[in-house]
């Protein structure tokens, strides 16, 4: 029997032996050759592959970068194969521009900016954004350019030094306009540009063109010179053209697939809706002033709550906007000025002084708030008329109030007794009594007095009132 176990046992070890030297190998073979996976992953994935839509309207400000940053996140999370702005902008501020401009550099998805579309525009930051895009394409019959800095548009300002001429024969470019601000901003946005078309491979001279002269060029301009890559005429042309175009995408080439993608809209979520509410510049002077006296109010009436409530919202939501803002803090300042020399006119009436003071401070200071000429992002100026003509009326209200209340008999203290009416508790002819105001007073006349005749207080000495007959 134990003869019998061991053959059996050396029996299954040969059999083990044997599957191992048969099985190993091919496990190994198998294991170095090319795995058909991204075959089976291709299509299984393919039905969900997409493409990222977003559209981008208006001047560019922190709403915009807000949606285009969160939009980027998502098609990252999404795994999408391309991102697709949407572009027609007359420009915006630096600050967004450049936020914008960094997310799309940092994304791990393919970017196209597709200005769209017909008679849609890429100017000044719009530029920038173009240049900054993976893919940059246009649709006909749209332009782009005009990239200079909108702060230094408009000739030198004043105090400015005259720019020297430029060494024409060994063709050096002249110096900027303007003092050394002017030239320094000027040049930083030139530097930046420039930067951009070469990472992209485009037209830096051209660039360069439209921040100095604030050039601009047609589509087809644009593709001849090396500004844009394509131009075409929908997002589907758009996808048709840019299958197989090579891109670097952080820093490695990746070669574009867009067959069969399907193309998926983002809109703008409910924090980017409200962003772009405040950040008007429009509705943050609204809310700034409607918190003011919102407050004073509350300070005028404590114990009413809602103006306190109300006004302390509308001031803190004013104060996020305008930090998100280009502020001129003097127009600021100018502005609160002008709303407490209002509240001092009502409280203590100077006949208009202060409150005239008060609505030209808040006029000048609702001007100069925005410290921007980009379109879009400026306080309106109807507004600003219509809250100056409002305060005005006010002031004049005011006024009025003011000189009735002088021209008003007195009604109070001794004084009041002056043209009252009462009656003769007496005969006498020089000095008597007489009942005024529900009391008896001594009183002298000039003329005889009968007891019950009606009288008219003419003066008062003491405690001794003057009278004279009412019919006299």
């Amino acid at each position: 029997m134990n003869m019998l176990s061991r053959s059996l046992d050396r029996s299954k070890k040969i059999w083990i032996y044997f599957l191992m030297a048969a099985f190993v190998p091919a496990i190994t073979t198998a294991q170095d050759e090319p795995q058909p996976a991204p075959q089976a992953d291709t299509a299984i994935e393919s039905p969900n592959r997409r493409a990222i839509l977003v559209d981008v309207q208006g001047p560019i400000g922190p709403a915009t970068m807000d949606f285009l940053v969160t939009s980027l996140e998502q098609a990252s999370s999404r795994n999408a194969e391309l991102v697709i702005v949407r572009l027609d902008t007359p420009g915006g501020l630096d600050l967004s521009t450049r936020g914008i401009i960094k997310a799309i550099l940092n994304s791990p998805v393919p970017v196209a900016t597709f200005v769209a579309p017909e008679g849609a525009r890429a100017a000044s930051a719009g530029t920038y954004i173009l240049y900054a895009s993976h893919i940059a394409a246009m649709s006909p019959a749209t332009n782009v350019g005009a990239a200079t800095p909108v702060s230094i548009i408009g000739g030198k300002p004043r105090g400015a030094e005259k720019a020297p001429a430029g060494d024409e024969e060994n063709g050096a470019p002249a110096p900027a306009p303007g003092g050394a601000m002017n030239r320094k901003v000027i040049n930083d946005a030139v530097a930046y540009v420039r930067g951009l078309a070469n990472k992209r491979g485009r037209n830096a001279d051209w660039a360069e063109l439209a921040v100095r002269e604030a050039a601009s060029i047609t589509a087809d301009e644009a593709l001849e010179i090396g500004v844009i890559d394509l131009i075409a005429k929908d997002v589907g042309d758009l996808l048709a053209q840019v299958d197989g175009r090579a891109v670097e995408v952080q820093g490695r080439e990746r070669v574009m697939d867009t067959t069969s993608l399907k193309v998926e809209q983002l809109e703008p979520d409910w924090k980017a809706e409200l962003l772009g509410v405040i950040t008007s510049p429009t509705i943050a002077y609204l809310l700034l002033l409607i918190g003011v006296y919102g407050l004073i109010l509350e300070g005028y009436h404590p114990g009413a709550i809602v103006p306190g409530v109300v006004g302390a919202i509308c001031l803190l939501t004013a104060l996020y906007a305008f930090q998100m803002l280009p502020v001129n803090y003097a127009g600021f300042a100018l502005i609160l000025l002008g709303i407490i020399l209002m509240i001092a006119e009502a409280m203590a009436p100077s006949f208009g002084a202060l409150g005239i003071g008060g609505i030209i401070a808040m006029v000048f200071g609702s001007i100069i708030l925005i410290d921007t000429d980009v379109p879009g992002f400026a306080v309106s100026r109807p507004l600003i008329g219509a809250i100056a003509l409002a305060g005005s009326l006010g002031l004049m209200a005011i006024i009025g109030v003011a000189m009735r209340a002088r021209q008003r008999p007195v009604v109070s203290g001794r004084e009041q007794l002056i043209g009252a009416a009462g009656t003769a508790l007496m005969d006498f002819e020089n000095l008597g009594s007489v009942f005024v105001h529900g009391e008896s007073w001594n009183a002298v006349t000039a003329s005889p007095l009968r007891e019950g005749q009606e009288i008219v207080v003419t003066g008062i000495g003491g405690l001794t009132l003057q009278v004279r007959p009412a019919d006299v």
